[in-house]
């Protein structure tokens, strides 16, 4: 049976706080740190909210701190431009081309290498409010790869092209990279965005495949392929991605990775792929909530599962906290689709929101109240969040035995 752990949120509209310890709930060891507000006191607007995530697998801890550190720097440049008023679709991209630029997560500069020793990227967006998508897949030579997929959904929600014809959402390989470099943005060579830990990474893998390919016997080759799964399997799942609400209530989501560590060249991963790397998705007269989702963890079970799509359609409950157990335990761990695997790895961070009117003495507020939660059943997985309001980001890596964490907090 495979753990999950799962983290739950909520971000309101008031401020001066006071701590209260609740007890756990009966699916999980949960806390909850509540902010109350003074009565005298005015709120004011915080212009929005982000949530980051440097994967779901295996973080070495002599890595800690970096982790930390880019999703603190993260958040800080998605707050940058929502404090700017820049939409939730800017603010996301923003967040993601600081994860990629990172030469230790698994995206852009530092990724995985394939079974050629080359990178090729995935990353997708979704816009909450036009319900627009942009995806590139396997593409090599581009720092960036999440500017890609912006810009395909920023063309797409310009209109047909000429003659009639419907505008790509969705390149993969040489096609994308030159649509990209006929779109402004610039190539980078592969070689570049290979770092010391990428490469040396590579030429160790190597060295076990080609190793296990020498083992004859069918009891050893099983037991080395099952090693080399146990030390590697989880190390190499550490997508990034982001979701984000802007002051207007707009949601976005994002996700970028360099796929599985040996993957074979063209494979793409569910970063690319509509409705498992990410989902974002506006309030409307069917669903009461606005929801924003980022996912990470092996491409394989999260593209048969959908799971980003299935987290925002259980995030319509009433408790999202509860919904989200539910969703992961069966839409993902126990779903029909990946009966056969063995462990089921993966991992999500969700961010919901919705209006809220507040009446107060002298005025009535409208706030929007939001709540971000994660789940993963993977090592561990680093989280960052940050308000507009806040000073700094807050940056959560929990150990692999933590089974529940809620923080809730409020603002407008």
């Amino acid at each position: 049976m495979i753990g999950l752990s799962s983290y739950a949120g909520v971000m309101e509209s008031l401020t001066n706080a006071a701590e209260e310890q609740q007890p756990s709930s009966p699916l999980t060891n949960s806390w909850s740190i509540k902010q109350e507000s003074s009565k005298n006191q005015k709120t004011k607007g915080v212009g929005g909210f982000v949530l980051v995530h440097a994967g779901a697998g295996y973080h070495s801890e002599s890595k800690a701190k970096e982790y930390k550190h880019v999703c603190k720097r993260a958040c800080q440049r998605a707050v940058d431009q929502l404090k700017a008023g820049a939409l939730a679709v800017e603010a996301v991209a923003a967040a993601l081309v600081e994860l990629e630029d990172s030469p230790f997560t698994n995206a852009g500069m530092g990724s995985n290498l394939n079974l050629l020793g080359e990178i090729e990227c995935d990353a997708s967006i979704m816009d909450g409010k036009s319900l627009h998508y942009g995806a590139v897949g396997a593409i090599s030579g581009i720092k960036n790869p999440v500017l890609v997929a912006k810009r395909l959904l920023s063309e797409a929600q310009k209109g047909k092209l000429s003659a009639g014809r419907i505008p790509p959402c969705f390149l993969v390989g040489r096609g994308a990279h030159d649509w990209a470099v006929s779109h402004g943005i610039p190539p980078c060579p592969s070689e570049k965005m290979a770092t010391k830990f990428s490469l040396s990474a590579y030429k160790r893998n190597k060295r076990k495949m080609e190793l296990a390919e020498k083992m004859d016997t069918g009891d050893q080759t099983k037991k080395r392929r099952q090693s080399s799964e146990n030390e590697n399997g989880s190390a190499c799942l550490d997508t990034v991605g982001a979701v984000v609400v802007d002051l207007e209530g707009n949601v976005a989501a994002a996700v970028s990775s360099g796929g599985l560590a040996m993957k074979h060249s063209g494979r793409v991963g569910q970063a690319a792929h509509y409705g498992c790397g990410c989902w974002a998705e506006n309030a409307c007269n069917m669903n009461p909530y606005s929801t924003a989702v980022s996912t990470s963890g092996c491409g394989e079970h999260l593209i048969r599962t959908m799971l980003a799509r299935e987290c925002s359609a259980a995030m319509q409950s009433e408790d999202a906290h509860q919904a989200l157990l539910e969703a992961m335990q069966n839409k993902f761990i126990s779903s029909p689709f990946l009966a056969s695997e063995d462990r089921v790895l993966g991992g999500v961070i969700v961010l919901r929101c919705c209006r809220c009117v507040e009446a107060q003495p002298s005025q009535n507020i409208q706030g929007i109240l939001v709540e971000f939660l994660w789940s993963h059943t993977t090592e561990s997985m680093c989280v960052g969040y940050m308000s507009a309001q806040d000073s700094k980001a807050k940056v959560i890596f929990p150990p692999a035995n933590v089974e529940g964490f809620c923080v809730t907090q409020k603002h407008n």
